[in-house]
């Protein structure tokens, strides 16, 4: 977007794509050296041994759980900003980043409390008994990177509001090379360290992220775009008036991430029951599926700053050929993704494990990820939009209902007591189909509450 060039006026559809995919482009460059963070871990845990890859995969999912959630809250502000910044109210954004850090302050106390004591969630979600004290560390330690990583989350969405992204990506690919040798070298050890295994990558975890924490406020002091912000302004006490707001659209889009985020890495943790081959082939799905959600993700972001600015622009009529905009190639890069995901089903787990096993229910499992996919890039898209429009009750509602009620309930009870017809699977496939129904039906219905919330802005200008 940078700085919204196009202006206020009327922008052709093959501008605002184009505006959109340099966007989208960028986000997607910074969203990828941070997934390969996560393929990092994985490739290091898994050539370490199977038991670690196992352990990953659950204490993984709980860290996701955590951090996507409050991420989320977080995540929301951008519409706010991002119509600020199309309104042109320079000084109004930065009193808002300064109010959004109680925010971010009583969030991560929050998620820290979980990650420090994760006993109760082990023992509720049946964790086996030898996984638990690897699972445990491996979480403490990556509780103190959970401040540096939601701080540096915020300056993401500020830059991201205000059309910067290229900022944030800057960092995070700077950060890849970095967090590779750290990893490796704390994993297996060498030059006087010992191996730590699974904690080491915990480890490299939290040196790069107070990292990049240094790289953004070192950006905020020096770069001029940032300068009519004021941001480094002396704090005002709490606006609870301005909180609330956050509030009323962050805790709805946290908790809808949290819905969508735990029907998703909950499967994990009851998986984890089949055994670690199954932990293993699940953790290996779950880390593709996750890598190719980047692509939607980023335009998601994208189209949703681009939405919001137009709004705060004052002109709806654009903000809904932004829309449409992002979601045709949202549609068209989920297709692409998803059949990259089944033809490449047996090449692609072969990076990350050589236990025939372990390959084998891997490339089961990645012939329902592409189903499972394409509804994930739909409804990811038409979510992040439909906050712009200030709509985040509905969305939760619909994500408790069937992310929850039929994709992990249906996914238990199919894998493990039996569905109807269908006598138990007692294989992680049982989730991933169960998923991809729900996330099917929940696209559908998020897509029809965004037509209707563009209707009405339409409708009121």
């Amino acid at each position: 977007m940078s700085d919204a060039r196009i202006g206020a006026a009327a922008a052709p559809a093959g501008a605002e794509r184009r505006s959109i995919a340099r966007h989208a482009g960028t986000v997607l460059l910074g969203q990828l050296a941070v997934m390969a963070f996560s393929v990092i871990d994985t490739v290091v845990a898994g050539r370490y041994a199977e038991d670690a890859l196992a352990a990953l995969s659950v204490a993984s999912a709980i860290f996701v759980s955590v951090y996507v959630a409050l991420m989320g809250v977080l995540q929301a502000l951008l519409p706010i900003w991002a119509e600020l910044h199309g309104a042109r109210r320079p000084e109004d954004i930065g009193r808002s980043v300064r109010q959004s850090l109680y925010l971010c302050a009583v969030a991560t106390a929050i998620g820290m409390a979980i990650l420090l004591y994760p006993d109760a969630l082990l023992r509720w979600t049946g964790v086996p008994d030898a996984m638990r004290a690897e699972v445990r560390r491996y979480l403490n330690v990556l509780a103190f990177a959970l401040p540096p990583t939601l701080l540096f989350r915020l300056f993401a969405t500020l830059c991201q509001g205000l059309g910067r992204p290229q900022l944030v990506t800057r960092l995070q690919v700077l950060a890849l090379p970095v967090k590779l040798v750290l990893s490796i070298w704390f994993a297996f050890g060498g030059a006087g360290l010992p191996a730590l295994g699974l904690v080491g990558c915990g480890w490299a975890s939290l040196l790069v992220n107070w990292a990049l924490l240094a790289g953004a406020a070192w950006l905020l002091r020096t770069e001029r775009g940032f300068a009519s912000c004021g941001i480094w302004r002396r704090m005002e006490p709490p606006d609870w008036r301005q909180i609330g707001q956050f509030l009323r659209l962050g805790l709805p889009a946290g908790l809808s991430m949290l819905v969508e985020i735990t029907s998703f890495t909950l499967m994990a943790l009851f998986i984890s029951r089949l055994g670690t081959a199954a932990a293993a082939a699940h953790q290996i799905a779950a880390n593709l599926t996750a890598l190719c959600y980047m692509v939607p993700l980023s335009l998601a972001i994208a189209t949703s700053a681009r939405v919001s600015w137009w709004l705060g622009a004052g002109s709806p009529a654009q903000a809904r050929q932004a829309c449409l905009t992002g979601l045709r190639m949202a549609l068209a890069a989920a297709m692409a993704m998803a059949l990259g995901m089944f033809l490449l089903r047996w090449q692609l787990p072969a990076v990350y494990s050589d236990n025939p096993q372990v390959l084998a229910m891997a490339a089961m499992l990645l012939a329902a990820t592409a189903v499972f996919h394409l509804a994930d890039a739909t409804q990811a898209l038409c979510v992040f939009v439909l906050r712009s429009y200030r709509v985040t009750l509905a969305p939760l509602a619909i994500y408790c209902a069937l992310l929850w009620g039929v994709g992990l309930a249906g996914g238990y009870l199919l894998a493990y007591q039996g569905l109807g017809p269908w006598a138990p699977m007692r294989s992680p496939l049982a989730f991933w189909v169960m998923g991809a129904l729900a996330l099917a039906v929940a696209a559908a219905l998020v897509a029809l509450l965004l037509r209707r919330a563009v209707r009405r802005s339409l409708r009121a200008a």
